[in-house]
């Protein structure tokens, strides 16, 4: 299949941290899946799985090209975990709609200050 996008992004776990203590539930619940609120909550660092997961939604958007405009939604997208730990998305709604019939790649990497998300996406191009 040929490639059709690719989408990267950066999130600085502080912004994460710093907009979690602010807003409490608020921000979770609005970009983040319970799935996603749980696994990280049980993680050791807590704000850094949380930026992996946000780097990925945003790379995601990127690929995808449309950013959240035509009624896709932040829990349209989950990140999971394979039972070896890679990372690959779920998805629901409108994305899962758009997504279908193409095969979509994800990596994810982090510091202790910053979360990167890579995303490939094969198969047919989006219609603008």
């Amino acid at each position: 299949m040929p490639i059709v996008s690719i989408g990267v992004d950066i999130c600085e776990v502080k912004r994460i941290r710093s907009i979690d203590e602010k807003s409490g539930q608020r921000f979770l619940q609005k970009v983040f899946t319970a799935h996603e609120i749980s696994y990280c909550e049980n993680k050791v660092n807590k704000h850094t799985s949380l930026a992996a997961r946000f780097a990925a939604k945003e790379a995601l958007m990127k690929a995808i090209g449309t950013g959240l405009r035509d009624g896709l939604q932040w829990k349209d997208t989950e990140v999971r975990n394979d039972p070896l730990g890679r990372p690959y998305f779920h998805f629901y709604g409108k994305v899962a709609k758009l997504i279908s019939g193409r095969s979509v790649f994800l990596s994810l990497s982090h510091t202790d200050e910053n979360a990167i998300a890579y995303v490939l996406i094969e198969g047919e191009p989006f219609q603008p």
